[in-house]
């Protein structure tokens, strides 16, 4: 098999790595604008399996030219490529996934779903941490009761020790992140999609240690399609990004400044783009001291099963890891993308365009998840036999 990863950032970088280590791969081609700065774990595989390769995402003949003769394509560049990235790969007649983080490319990739399928290929966008590991989490509960309730997820990638004043550093992209914070996130609230303001929905969670206490904020992205899939069947479903108390404060007063707006304004006879100039700013000061960091989830499914109230938690808490040099926010999210695409070349995912809490089957993933040294556990609380309201459907798997 053949794989070629767009991208060798953090996330693009640990895909590679994680696919070079599965015995699947004959070759994984890494293509980057620049690749002069490789990271150490990949060293070992220049002479042996892996290749580098200078593309510029914004020319669609070199990019083309880079699928060619490949089985599947990992797309970990900024999501604004995605479905450009996609459209080619089908074209090519080429599996495609990618990191996704913004449900309106998705939607229009969605629009692939027959063309993919004439070409016996799949396109799985969302396929990172959150939107991605958490959501098929929450799928593997909701395909367990009988009636789901709620479903809430909680994701946060921290800093191992974390320096005031914001209490972070950077895991994966600031440009993703602060348009986190800008942008409204969708959720399903009394069974209906319901638009909430980034940074809103302010409450405080307790971990075990060594996290403790952490807060936790609305933000978009994270739900991916399952508010879409499950309106009116659901009464909640939600996502929240979790950060050391006190952060979102400290942001929503960033952004109301006007210091995260991409419009442009005039100063001093130039035009300043405020949110550019503030990641300019603030990007040296957020770059941590060697990338120790954490990756927190908790997944909460609610609703019934045989009669009982039950709610199924998944907890995961990663780290960085000393021996690779990977963070752990490049772990959870770069080997969630590698699973995905090493599913979809052994035909465990079917052809056509699906999230992965649609297509991607939840036990075999988190079985792989375990086999890289990514633990999810679950646990189960029961409540009182309460009888289920006649005709109440099951909370079935796929789109309604």
């Amino acid at each position: 098999m053949r794989f070629l990863v767009l991208g060798g950032g953090a996330q693009g970088t640990a895909a590679a790595f994680d696919l070079l280590q599965s015995g699947t791969a004959d070759e994984v081609v890494v293509a980057d604008l620049a690749t002069d700065n490789l990271h150490p774990c990949l060293r070992p595989y220049l002479d042996d399996g892996l290749t580098l390769l200078e593309v510029d995402a914004a020319s669609r003949d070199d990019v083309a030219a880079a699928m060619e003769g490949m089985d599947g394509v990992l797309c970990a560049l900024p999501y604004h490529f995605n479905l450009h990235m996609a459209r080619l790969a089908v074209v090519a007649g080429i599996h495609f996934t990618d990191l996704g983080g913004n449900t309106a490319i998705v939607g229009r990739q969605r629009e692939l779903d027959g063309q993919a399928r004439e070409r016996g290929v799949s396109v799985v966008p969302d396929t990172g941490l959150a939107p991605g590991m958490v959501n098929i989490l929450a799928q593997a509960g909701i395909d367990a009761l009988d009636r789901v309730d709620a479903v809430r997820l909680w994701v946060g990638g921290l800093p191992r020790n974390p320096k005031p004043p914001l209490n972070y550093q950077i895991v994966y992209s600031l440009e993703g992140m602060l348009d986190y914070y800008v942008t409204p996130a969708t959720i399903l609230r009394d069974g209906r999609l319901t638009r909430v303001e980034a940074l809103s929905g302010l409450e405080h969670l307790e971990f075990p240690e060594p996290v403790g206490r952490l807060e936790a904020f609305f933000t978009g992205g994270g739900t991916s399609a399952l508010p879409f899939r499950y309106e009116g069947r659901v009464d909640t479903i939600e996502y929240k990004t979790l950060r050391y108390p006190g952060h979102a404060g400290i942001m929503h007063a960033i952004r109301e400044l006007g210091l995260l707006s991409d419009r442009e304004v005039v100063h001093n006879g130039s035009r300043v783009n405020p949110r550019k100039f503030f990641i300019e700013q603030v990007k040296p000061l957020l770059s941590g001291d060697g990338g120790e960091d954490i990756v927190v989830v908790r997944v909460d499914v609610a609703g019934h099963r045989n009669g009982h109230a039950e709610r199924i938690r998944y907890h995961l808490l990663d780290r960085h890891d000393p021996a690779t040099g990977l963070s752990a926010m490049a772990r959870t999210t770069g080997f969630s993308l590698a699973i995905t695409a090493l599913m979809q070349t052994r035909g465990h995912i079917r052809p056509g365009v699906g999230t992965a809490d649609e297509v991607v089957p939840p036990g075999r993933y988190i079985d792989k998840l375990r086999r890289r040294g990514i633990d999810v556990e679950q646990t189960t609380s029961t409540g009182k036999s309460q009888p289920q309201p006649a005709g109440q459907p099951p909370a079935l798997r796929g789109s309604p």
